[in-house]
């Protein structure tokens, strides 16, 4: 079982294998297999163990997680592992990736409502914002679906960040199709998001379908989609400038031996002065300078 380890701060659990979902364009379900959870109990032990050696934080990863226990077929669901994880005495933060909009359950989202350790952040790919497009994708979600789910969220945890994936020039992708996607990061606005131009990839029924859209279509909209995703993540870290934050210290700077780095339960990048004993600990800092991708300021007593 492979584990990532990050600097005795940050650790990465594998909660199950594989995917059964088929998204036409993506090659995971061929290469790895249908999925396969592991249980509850062994998952927990890890936690534990992890927690006993000094990590603070712990992300928990499946390829589709909302999916996590549906093939143990004893009612696990991912919400109730949350909900156990939460318990661990050593642990401070948790997070999970990734989700898919169509699986992911009420429970789950009132689960990270109301564990106070589950960190108010939410990678939810929507791909594309054309219902006619993510048909073709295979997503088994409409438009209006994201958005619905989007705005469900966030009733019921208002201080959430969203980040999100998206694929320009999918087969088939008109420039209608391409404004329903700008149209989606203008109602939910995310805070980040994970942008790729679509390329085939062998073996799967995407790289067989017509109508592939040219490079220079694909880059055009690219370019566009940033554009609008960098105004808006600009627009939102705005709203951070003159407040207290809480911050995981993870490290030092990769560019400044005196500057240190963490992330604010929301998932922020926050940079600021401070010594090398203060790594792993949480710390509050008080924001005096925004960027679109990330923020700097000075820790508070």
């Amino acid at each position: 079982m492979a584990i990532v380890r990050k600097d005795g701060v940050k650790a990465w659990v594998t909660v199950m294998y594989g995917c059964n979902n088929f998204c036409s364009y993506c090659i995971v379900p061929y290469v790895r297999g249908r999925e396969r959870s592991r249980t509850m109990d062994n998952i927990l032990e890890e936690v534990r163990m992890l927690g006993c050696q000094g990590f603070k934080e712990i992300t928990l990863l499946g390829q589709n997680v909302n999916s996590y226990g549906k093939d143990i077929g004893d009612g696990t669901s991912f919400a109730g592992l949350i909900r156990e994880v939460n318990k661990v005495p050593e642990i401070e933060r948790i997070r999970f990736t990734t989700s898919h909009p169509k699986d992911l359950s009420d429970e789950l989202i009132y689960a990270i409502r109301d564990c106070e350790k589950v960190c108010e952040h939410l990678h939810l790919p929507f791909q594309a914002g054309s219902t006619r497009i993510l048909k073709m994708m295979n997503r088994k979600y409409t438009k209006e679906d994201y958005i619905n789910l989007a705005s469900k969220i966030k009733e019921n945890i208002p201080d959430i960040t969203l980040t999100t994936d998206i694929i320009v020039g999918f087969p088939g992708e008109t420039e209608e199709d391409f404004l329903d996607t700008l149209d989606i990061l203008e109602k939910v606005r995310f805070d980040n998001a994970f942008t790729f131009l679509y390329s085939k990839r062998t073996g799967t029924p995407a790289a067989k379908m017509e109508q592939q859209v040219p490079e220079e279509v694909k880059k055009d909209r690219f370019q566009r989609l940033l554009a609008t995703q960098n105004r808006i993540s600009k627009e939102l870290n705005d709203m951070f400038l003159g407040k207290v934050v809480e911050v995981l210290v993870e490290g030092v700077s990769k560019t400044n031996d005196e500057i240190l780095t963490g992330r604010t339960r929301g998932n922020k990048v926050v940079n600021f002065k401070g010594d090398s004993t203060l790594i792993g600990q949480l710390v509050n800092v008080k924001i005096d300078t925004v960027k679109t991708w990330s923020l700097e300021g000075n820790v508070v007593k």
